[in-house]
């Protein structure tokens, strides 16, 4: 049986050498106490793994280690990245750090039960040589009690599907709090914000406070939002929470029909509604578009239980 670290069949290596030519063109460069690189990604049932370089038409999953080598390629151009969809079974998330070797570690939570959890976990991967975790881990709970005049008391009345989860870390002199969270999708776009809104409450209050201590809060994850300006949309950035512009015309997933969707986002609070602005210098976003350079022979369904659905999105804080 092949191991994850095993040199590679000519094809893997192949599509490795795309990866990393694509990467080097779109995603900046990593700089020691200049730069800070912070990612999230959705990927698609995140948990077994055929240990196999190619999955046969008979194995299940068809995530093999193929794609777990490109997987570790993405997520190894940045310094923390927040992922959504890990499932109870870690096994390709473990395969994934063997990857990235010695310096990478883990945070996650536990699986969320029932139904809408899916059994899902919120995780972070991070390289130790740039960001350390600084001593917060914290699971997202809203009181029943809001106020009435901005969330209705029938719009959240119970907790969230899946917790958000919240984890500090240090970058050079630089704390920064990094909240991860994967919405419920639900039955139709309504019921979706209730959530969206008490997060953005919930994340203007702790705004407030992180900022007396110096710290950064940034909101990122899979939010389900269809479309800018929508209902949706306008109760995530109800209180003032706000992405970069340059994520605006980034599709989000390999199945993007132009229509512009939303679901994932990097936001943080900018100085509106008397939310303390970051301190963060803000640089460059963008995403990552791996479709063209990986599996090429694969349709996009398949292609989807590889490596994901969803595309990474990335920003670039400068940390000096």
């Amino acid at each position: 049986m092949p191991v994850i670290t095993d040199p590679p069949p000519q094809y893997v290596v192949d599509d490795l050498d795309r990866l990393r030519r694509a990467l080097d063109a779109e995603i900046p460069p990593r700089h020691l106490d200049r730069n800070l690189l912070v990612a999230t990604w959705n990927l698609r049932a995140f948990g077994d793994l055929t240990e196999k370089w190619t999955a046969g038409d008979d194995d299940t999953p068809k995530r093999d280690l193929h794609a777990v080598r490109c997987i570790a390629e993405v997520i190894g151009r940045f310094d923390v990245v927040g992922l959504q969809e890990v499932r109870g079974n870690i096994k390709a998330l473990r395969h994934t750090l063997k990857c990235l070797g010695p310096d990478w570690g883990m945070i996650l939570t536990d699986v969320t039960k029932g139904s809408d959890g899916n059994d899902e976990r919120m995780a972070f991967l991070f390289d130790t040589r740039r960001a350390k975790p600084s001593g917060l881990a914290a699971e997202l709970v809203v009181p029943v009690e809001r106020d009435p005049a901005k969330i209705k008391p029938s719009a959240f009345n119970r907790q969230f599907a899946r917790t958000p989860y919240a984890v500090s870390f240090l970058a050079g002199d630089t704390t920064f709090i990094l909240v991860t969270l994967h919405v419920l999708w639900g039955k139709k776009p309504e019921d979706r914000v209730g959530e969206l809104g008490a997060i953005a409450e919930w994340l203007a209050e702790w705004a407030r406070d992180a900022n007396a201590w110096h710290h950064n809060l940034i909101a990122l994850g899979d939010f389900n939002i269809d479309r800018k300006d929508d209902p949706l949309h306008a109760a995530f950035t109800s209180t003032g929470l706000r992405a970069p512009k340059e994520l605006d015309d980034v599709p989000r997933t390999i199945f993007d029909d132009g229509e512009g969707r939303f679901y994932d986002q990097i936001a943080w609070f900018t100085g509106e509604d008397g939310v303390p602005k970051l301190s963060l210098d803000y640089r460059s976003a963008g995403g990552f578009d791996f479709t063209p350079h990986v599996l090429t022979g694969l349709d996009r369904q398949s292609l989807s239980w590889r490596v994901s659905d969803h595309m990474p999105l990335w920003v670039e804080f400068q940390n000096s």
